[in-house]
């Protein structure tokens, strides 16, 4: 009998945390693991208008932050008019639950390349957490209720960016993380910053100065930070200002940096960082790696994780390629392998310990602004014009399919349990065999 009763307890103790960690789909723009890979089964190859569409839901503007999904939940964010709007919706059927109206504005940067609703949010399961292009950062509950709001520019530095903010939060044991990374173009300001918030109360838990000697536009990122590593050794890694910096996600306390991607004697007045990094595990349960992307097909570099200080050019740099980055798609890394996805449809395969090419293959010729996703043994590679690419992942490169569902995208493809989320500038799809 106590045996039981004691049974029951364990039950009642470990259940609610073994549902919190499966409905955990996809909380952050890159996923759980914050680096485009997932582990599901059964997603669809193949698709068209007509073919294995379950629900085609309208969005009221168009926009590239990519949904996150936790459970039977879709969040997004998305322009309203001058109204930037973060939406909930049922993941099974496409049905709007709510919508919030974060803050206001109207703006476009780059023709259509993007807008001021271009951070993806992030949650926890419990409280959903978005920032927008004019540094408004809020926090909601999966229901819908406010818990907080904030500017960024008056908890932090007051923004002077280009093309506005859409560097993604990412949510970590209770915090909300940040990168602020802009300036007015002298490296002496010193405007840029890193930081912590309480995701309970919006509280702030450490803000420290970001340097990096960049100057021009260099001092503006557009990419998106991630957690790199496991339990208590991950680290968030920021990504702009010509270095990418690694910092404890608890204290701020900066771990590692990686320099020398704009080299003052041949300084590049706009090379601005738009790609995020990747990492990945190890072979044999070692420590992982980061790859670093820059811009304008200028350098690529990999990092090993569990290094200190600055890794440029020590053994801690596991190789460096002077030049082929994507410009804007993210990298992905996973299974010892590192593929690239360049701007104009080129997939390019390394060998994540040394960096040499395996393969390089053309895909549809297009420009490219969403990032590759990796799952159920495929790479999803998504087309401005909405054409998505599907290959079998590997070191030898097999086009399995090419999808089309005549609407321009440059949002992320999100995956869930048999079913593909695809985000077009006119509607929100659930493809699903």
């Amino acid at each position: 009998m106590r045996f039981c009763r004691t049974l029951t307890l364990l039950l009642v103790a470990v259940l609610p945390a073994l549902d919190e960690t499966a409905w955990a789909d996809w909380p952050h723009w890159r996923g759980p693991k914050t680096n485009g890979v997932a582990d599901v089964k059964g997603l669809p190859t193949t698709w068209s208008p007509d073919e294995h569409v379950r629900w085609r839901t309208p969005l009221p503007g168009p926009a590239g932050s990519t949904p996150i999904l936790v459970g039977d939940m879709l969040y997004l964010t998305t322009p309203d008019g001058t109204e930037l709007l973060l939406m909930a919706l049922d993941a099974k059927t496409g049905d709007e639950l709510w919508r919030r109206t974060v803050t206001t504005g109207e703006a476009s940067f780059r023709g259509d390349e993007g807008n001021l609703a271009s951070p993806s949010p992030a949650t926890d399961g419990k409280l959903v957490v978005t920032a927008m292009g004019d540094g408004v950062l809020a926090c909601y509950t999966t229901e819908g209720e406010p818990v907080w709001r904030l500017s960024l520019s008056e908890r932090l530095t007051p923004l002077d960016i280009q093309f506005g903010y859409a560097s993604s939060p990412i949510v970590h044991e209770g915090k909300v993380l940040v990168q602020w990374l802009h300036g007015d173009g002298d490296a002496e300001t010193e405007e840029a910053r890193v930081a912590a918030f309480d995701l309970a109360t919006g509280e702030t838990l450490w803000s420290v100065k970001r340097l990096t000697g960049a100057k021009l536009e260099c001092e503006h990122s557009y990419a998106s930070p991630i957690l790199a590593g496991a339990g208590n050794d991950a680290v968030f890694v920021t990504h702009g200002g010509d270095a990418t910096v690694a910092y404890d996600p608890q204290t701020g306390a900066e771990r590692w940096r990686q320099m020398g991607f704009n080299p003052p004697g041949t300084y590049h007045a706009t090379l601005r960082f738009v790609a995020s990094p990747a990492w990945g595990e190890g072979p044999d349960g070692g420590e992982g790696i980061v790859v670093i992307p820059t811009a304008k097909q200028s350098a690529v570099a990999a990092v090993k994780l569990g290094g200190e200080g600055d890794l440029t050019g020590t053994e801690n740099e596991a190789w460096r390629l002077d030049k082929g980055t994507p410009d804007v798609p993210s990298p992905i890394v996973a299974d010892g392998l590192v593929y690239l996805c360049g701007e104009n449809g080129n997939l390019t395969c390394f060998d994540a310990a040394t960096g040499k090419r395996i393969y390089r293959e053309r895909t549809v010729s297009d420009r490219y602004r969403a990032s590759p996703l990796l799952a159920d043994g495929k790479l999803y590679l998504t087309s401005r014009r909405g054409i998505v690419t599907v290959a079998r992942a590997g070191r030898d490169f097999e086009q399995l399919a090419q999808n089309e569902l005549g609407e321009e995208m440059s949002a992320s493809p999100v995956p869930g349990d048999g079913v593909l989320y695809l985000r077009t500038f006119e509607a929100l799809y659930a493809i699903g065999e």
